[in-house]
């Protein structure tokens, strides 16, 4: 039983990252990006692989350089490669690891688009693309599949590799973000 309310029990770093990510949404930026590096820091390079993943995947969406955003979405695969669905698990029971992959991929190719490195790009969408089988049949699994496709087209139509995909957060006039949502925490 106390085995049960344990797994049942709210991860209090999960719940901060959410409190940031939600100021980010609200449109606070650079409180959300303040949050996030003191996170960070408590949280540290060693520290828990799901809470650094996640963290570095928001944290991403917080910058303004295009090279800094590309370095947080590196960490946020990086520490993924370093979870298991066992330790992903202890997190949230229903939790696979397989399911971060199409969306941190499509996030590295957005990246590179964005520095104008098509061929990285088109690496991480071939990437995202073979991932995709992962994704639920749900509202987030249909906007990263979205999102691959617009990318593929936006890489082909400006003569980057051919079998790559469609925008996942690039800016459009008015200031909207195309692209999957972030999975929230």
């Amino acid at each position: 039983m106390a085995e049960q309310q344990e797994q049942a029990a709210p991860d209090a770093m999960m719940t901060r990252i959410g409190q940031a990510v939600m100021l980010h949404h609200a449109g606070d930026r650079e409180e959300a990006r303040g949050r996030f590096l003191a996170l960070w820091e408590e949280i540290g390079e060693g520290g828990d692989a799901l809470h650094r993943c996640t963290l570095a995947h928001y944290m991403a969406d917080t910058q303004d350089d295009p090279a800094d955003e590309l370095a947080w979405d590196l960490r946020a695969l990086s520490a993924a490669e370093e979870l298991t669905d066992s330790t992903s698990a202890e997190h949230h029971r229903s939790l696979a690891v397989r399911v971060f992959y199409p969306s941190l991929h499509l996030n590295l190719a957005a990246d590179y688009v964005k520095l104008g490195r098509s061929e990285a790009a088109g690496t991480h969408l071939r990437r995202a693309r073979g991932a995709i089988g992962a994704l639920g049949e749900d509202t987030y699994g249909d906007g990263v599949r979205a999102a691959i496709g617009r990318l593929e087209l936006r890489l082909k139509d400006s003569g980057g590799p051919a079998a790559t995909g469609g925008p996942d957060r690039f800016d459009r006039p008015g200031g909207e973000r195309l692209g999957p949502p972030r999975q929230r925490p």
